[in-house]
């Protein structure tokens, strides 16, 4: 069912962002020496009237408030959840867009968008920043960057931004973190590489988004696919100064440090591809951590590799260890703790209530561990296919595919925890690869990305013991770590999930539909399909008592998922950010 023309508003202004280049060198060349070079500019459509200056009271009391998504996960725990029951399960066939803005960035579309009082703010591909009118979806602003180089593994990533002190922070790809005025779009402050890390730009990335907690930015580096060194930061939200940071490789002396062989560490990767979950009446953070550095060759790394491919909690303060849990010993399959954690209460052994943390990784389990301890309290059944060698080390030729694999598991994709039902709904990524390892010649270091060989994707599903590309959604009960239901999808499920208390799971798929499902029965309600891979995580909020669903579609190309689309007939990537109500709410 569509909503009459008349009331559906489409946005459309890449005149805008066409001011700049996504990318601009370090270095003008020598000929061009007098040429101006090109600056980030703001464009502001139309003034920003309401008051979007949020306060750490605000974040803090983000889950009693059922108008805005405030927080990346909209509540410091990461959830997901939404306590907004107007849209749901007996009325959800009515949901019907009323608005569908088109960025004019088609990439890679991961973001989750943030709501306050009406007005949205998201980031594209290559870390064009909009705001837009919740409900109408019409332009207020645009800040348009120009980005120094960087090398990225996995594209121009960008997964949203964070509002708060009357700005806008964005963790940009250049290794650079910016802070907007969230009413004009205009430059407040910019982190400078020479004080603030990473001081070496060209290997490092930002692509997760920035949390605000107490006056702090706190984000994670990417960039584990070279030669690097992984850490979180937390900069002053006032200046952009540096006020503590940890790495995520252990040094010799630290907590774990006897986990790498001779220097390993120094260049031992440790992504940190999402956002952190705050614990605020414990004072901790807790994040995941992606693959050790080279990623399938472990010769040169002897030992587990802590903190790599581990749940990770600091206190909040000070930036120093509480704990860590390892989910995989040495990995050299690629098997990061990509995905977000999500801080909850969940039973132990024993049924007793208790303080918990949990992540879907990339190995294909979903674990819950406690929040102030880590030890481990259950572990789940696998929520994606298993090959027979799936812990066979790759070898210097090509062996069997191994599945669950790089692009396999949890991948990045934000899960959501409904206390309604005690379940975290998790997508997983069925994908073969095959690996082949390589040694470091220590007479010619390797230049750039290097990851110890080779592994790339199976696609076509055709070779000996692979799979066909497919993927799931998993209800995952907290309590038991047992599988309540499970979605079959003809494409990996990559993007991120939305609980509401409507009893309605919302996620997308790579094939372009935006799905509702039941949340105690996996029933698929209602779809819409928006034409290109709906590869980003939903929210809902309200505006003058009208509860709305907005979500990013423009596929995901990382981890040749572009390719398959392509295989597939359907489009590879897309630009659009679709709002939706009931008929007749609007």
């Amino acid at each position: 069912m569509i909503q009459p023309r008349s009331s559906l508003r489409v946005t459309f202004y890449a005149i805008l962002i066409g001011v700049a280049p996504a990318f601009a060198q370090d270095v003008t060349p020598e000929h061009e020496a007098s040429a101006p070079r090109p600056v980030s500019t703001a464009i502001q459509a139309k003034p920003i009237t309401a008051n979007v200056t949020v306060t750490d009271a605000q974040l803090l009391s983000a889950a009693q408030d059922q108008d805005d998504w405030r927080l990346h996960g909209r509540t410091y725990d990461n959830q997901r959840f939404s306590p907004l029951s107007q849209i749901n399960g007996a009325n959800v066939k009515k949901l019907v867009p009323v608005s569908i803005i088109q960025t004019g960035v088609a990439n890679s579309f991961e973001a989750t968008p943030i709501v306050v009082n009406g007005v949205m703010y998201i980031v594209t591909p290559s870390d064009h920043v909009q705001a837009y009118d919740a409900v109408s979806g019409e332009i207020l602003w645009v800040y348009n960057p120009i980005l120094k180089y960087s090398d990225l593994c996995c594209g121009p990533e960008a997964r949203g931004v964070a509002v708060a002190y009357g700005k806008v922070f964005v963790a940009q790809l250049d290794g650079v973190v910016i802070a907007l005025d969230a009413r004009t779009g205009s430059l407040v402050w910019k982190s400078d590489p020479a004080i603030a890390p990473p001081t070496d730009t060209v290997h490092y990335s930002f692509t997760g988004a920035p949390q605000v907690y107490d006056g702090m930015v706190l984000v994670g580096s990417s960039g584990a696919e070279y030669p690097t060194r992984g850490f979180v930061v937390a900069l002053d939200a006032s200046t952009g100064k540096l006020i503590w940071q940890f790495h995520t490789t252990a040094a010799p002396g630290e907590p774990g440090g006897d986990t790498w062989s001779g220097d390993s560490w120094k260049t031992g990767g440790g992504s940190v591809w999402n956002t952190p979950a705050v614990d605020p009446k414990n004072g901790l953070i807790s994040f995941g951590v992606g693959n050790p550095n080279p990623d399938i060759v472990g010769d040169d790394r002897l030992g587990n590799n802590a903190y790599t491919d581990s749940i990770l909690t600091l206190h909040v303060k000070d930036g120093t260890l509480a704990w860590w849990y390892k989910e995989v010993a040495h990995d050299l399959w690629d098997y990061d703790a990509a995905g977000p954690v999500i801080l909850l209460d969940a039973k132990d052994a024993g049924g007793k209530m208790v303080p918990a943390a949990a992540e879907a990784g990339k190995e294909g389990q979903l674990f819950i561990v406690n929040r102030l301890t880590g030890t481990l309290l259950h572990k789940s059944p696998s929520f994606v296919l298993e090959s027979a060698n799936k812990w066979t080390a790759p070898s210097s030729t090509p062996g069997e595919p191994h599945y669950p694999s790089a692009s396999g598991g949890g991948e990045w994709s934000p899960p959501a925890f409904s206390p309604l039902t005690r379940a975290i709904y998790v997508m997983g990524s069925n994908v073969a690869w095959s690996y082949a390892s390589q040694r470091i010649n220590p007479q010619r270091p390797p230049v750039g990305m290097w990851i110890g060989g080779d592994m790339h994707p199976l696609l076509d599903g055709k070779a000996a013991h692979t799979i066909e590309p497919s993927g799931t959604l998993s209800a995952i009960n907290v309590d038991t770590g047992k599988i309540g239901w499970q979605y079959h999808s003809d494409f990996p499920m990559v993007g991120g999930v939305l609980a509401t208390a409507g009893d309605l799971v919302f996620a997308g798929e790579m094939n372009g539909n935006f799905d509702a499902f039941a949340a105690k029965s996996g029933a698929k309600l209602w779809h819409f399909n928006l034409g290109s891979g709906v590869n980003a995580p939903p929210i809902t909020y309200r505006v003058k008592g009208v509860q709305y669903v907005a979500v990013a579609a423009g596929g995901n190309g990382a981890n040749s998922n572009d390719e398959l689309l392509a295989m597939r007939g359907h489009p590879q990537s897309g630009d659009v950010v679709a709002i939706f109500a009931l008929a007749g709410d609007h």
